[in-house]
């Protein structure tokens, strides 16, 4: 199911509010941008939430502009109506690194070269972040993370390595609210014991918790940054092919970001 539709402006002809190129996001109760505004924008919108209640992922239309429409460009729009769904699968899987510490790093640069991931890294301070990123790394800055979840889709994979323990555990928290694909929290088992029994106070069953894995990467692999990194990629592509994660670990003291 798709949560938005994103309307872009594909061609103009004549006179027309926006640009090609000019996109709007449109949700069931909201919408994100403008396409200029008017009659076409509040007809575009009809047309994008009819499609969300409908389950449809993509559509071309062509809209002439004039006095039929009540806009007095005079020209004619072709917009290209595609659902979150879509886009994603045309992206790849969305990957979400929650810390740009060692371990976040390396996983960028071992992730970076994959096909079939759109990766986010985020962190509370620009500084953090390598100078070199990778450019198929998407940065993402908030003084408070947790907050930036609401914003996450629902189908990505996420890997919790931050420089706090409590953040850590908000992550968690909050993710288990939101839901993901798969979730993963660097640490030890005497850290995940506390947080599987903060989590339960705070309202989840033992199994919901469950699916998220703690600690970790492939002790096989060893506890270097580099080598925790490698184990990540390894269990997301696991993931894509077997649609199952393994939950093997390293140890917290020694990979923490």
């Amino acid at each position: 199911m798709s949560d938005w539709i994103t309307v872009t402006v594909a061609q103009v002809m004549g006179s027309a509010p926006r640009e090609a190129g000019a996109s709007m996001r449109v949700f069931a109760d909201h919408q994100d941008g403008t396409i200029g505004g008017g009659r076409l924008e509040w007809e575009a919108a009809k047309i994008a939430r009819q499609m969300l209640a409908d389950g449809k992922i993509q559509s071309r239309q062509t809209i002439p502009l004039g006095p039929n429409l009540g806009q007095c460009c005079g020209g004619t729009v072709v917009l290209d109506f595609i659902a979150d769904s879509l886009i994603e699968e045309q992206m790849g899987a969305p990957f979400w690194i929650w810390g740009a510490g060692h371990t976040g790093e390396a996983i960028c640069r071992v992730m970076a070269p994959l096909p079939g991931f759109q990766i986010t890294l985020v962190d509370f301070d620009a500084k953090r972040l390598p100078e070199d990123l990778p450019d198929r790394i998407t940065p993402a800055i908030a003084k408070h993370p947790a907050q930036l979840v609401p914003h996450t889709p629902k189908n990505a994979h996420h890997i919790i390595l931050t420089h706090d323990h409590a953040l850590d555990l908000e992550l968690c928290h909050a993710l288990l609210n939101h839901g993901f694909t798969s979730c993963g929290v660097i640490g030890s088992a005497t850290k995940w014991a506390r947080f599987q029994k903060r989590l339960f106070e705070a309202g989840h069953t033992a199994a919901k918790i469950s699916t998220i894995r703690c600690p970790i990467g492939n002790p096989a692999l060893g506890k270097h940054p580099a080598e925790i990194a490698v184990g990540v990629a390894g269990e997301l592509l696991a993931y894509g092919n077997e649609t199952s994660v393994d939950t093997t670990t390293g140890t917290e003291g020694e990979i923490a970001s």
